[in-house]
């Protein structure tokens, strides 16, 4: 490009002169992760956290030892679906993370913060960099599956975790609206840029079931979830109805009582996803 920098570090272009791996980060000595799966989406407000979540629990319900990573610094809720409200300590240079009560391991600015409420008032670089700390800083015990909690658009902290973290997929979320489909496919588009798989496609409050006389209704307009997996030729799509359930849940901090077969076909592609162990460019 006419106007590169020659710092690939700040550019999401995927030229000939990019070595991605030279930006991969390295965890901290002694932690080990197999798996690492992003949850994204190019808009805020569409249940990304939700999916983290769900994702999360049925991957420890099939028997395997499951991380979270809240990359969501400014705006986290991990913490909060999963009811941890201990605080993360750490000792030169290593920080362990918090557990929920089923022994999830989980890292989250909240996790940090003296209360819960205490904004982070930061600029994008030092909200990025806060998040790779995640990754590289916090003794990660043995873990199969990590799932980062990603957040919304396709800047720096997205970036960042895209560049200095190995995925070995994505999964994106959406919901039904024109609007929001527009955006995803920039969260799409932004993968395929970074060569990162996309395993799955969920939407989100697809449909809602009238408790009192069983009938299905699409309330945000008729799903579009085949046809954006078609197109960019994504090989398994989830459909969450709006369910009061699943939020009362979340709120009471009993995420993992949730229903997660909705997701089954989603947790099938990221079984089959690649070990970061096997990363290649």
């Amino acid at each position: 490009m006419a106007d590169c920098t020659h710092d690939c570090s700040t550019c999401s272009s995927n030229c000939s002169s990019r070595d991605k791996q030279s930006f991969v980060k390295p965890l901290h000595e002694g932690a080990k992760v197999k798996k690492v799966i992003a949850v994204a989406s190019g808009k805020g407000g569409v249940g990304k956290s939700l999916v983290t979540s769900l994702l999360a629990v049925r991957a420890q319900a099939r028997g395997n030892r499951v991380a979270v990573l809240d990359a969501d610094i400014t705006g986290p809720s991990i913490p909060k679906a999963f009811g941890v409200t201990t605080r993360a300590y750490g000792e030169e240079g290593t920080i362990y993370p918090v557990r929920t009560k089923s022994g999830m391991q989980m890292m989250s600015m909240n996790a940090l913060l003296e209360h819960e409420d205490d904004p982070v008032v930061w600029r994008g670089t030092l909200i990025a960099g806060a998040a790779v700390q995640f990754w590289t800083d916090v003794l990660w015990e043995d873990v199969d599956i990590m799932f980062i909690d990603m957040p919304p658009g396709t800047g720096d902290v997205p970036l960042s975790v895209f560049q200095s973290i190995p995925l070995s997929g994505i999964v994106i979320v959406t919901t039904p609206q024109d609007l929001v489909e527009m955006i995803v496919k920039k969260a799409v588009n932004m993968a395929k840029m970074m060569n990162v798989p996309v395993l799955g496609l969920v939407e989100n409050m697809s449909y809602f079931v009238c408790p009192d006389c069983g009938k299905r209704h699409e309330i945000f307009g008729a799903s579009k979830a085949e046809a954006l997996a078609k197109e960019y030729g994504i090989p398994a799509v989830a459909k969450l109805p709006i369910d009061p359930a699943a939020a009362r849940l979340a709120d009471a901090g009993r995420i993992a009582e949730a229903n997660t077969d909705a997701l089954a076909e989603v947790f099938f592609e990221i079984e089959k996803s690649r070990e970061i162990g096997d990363y290649k460019v």
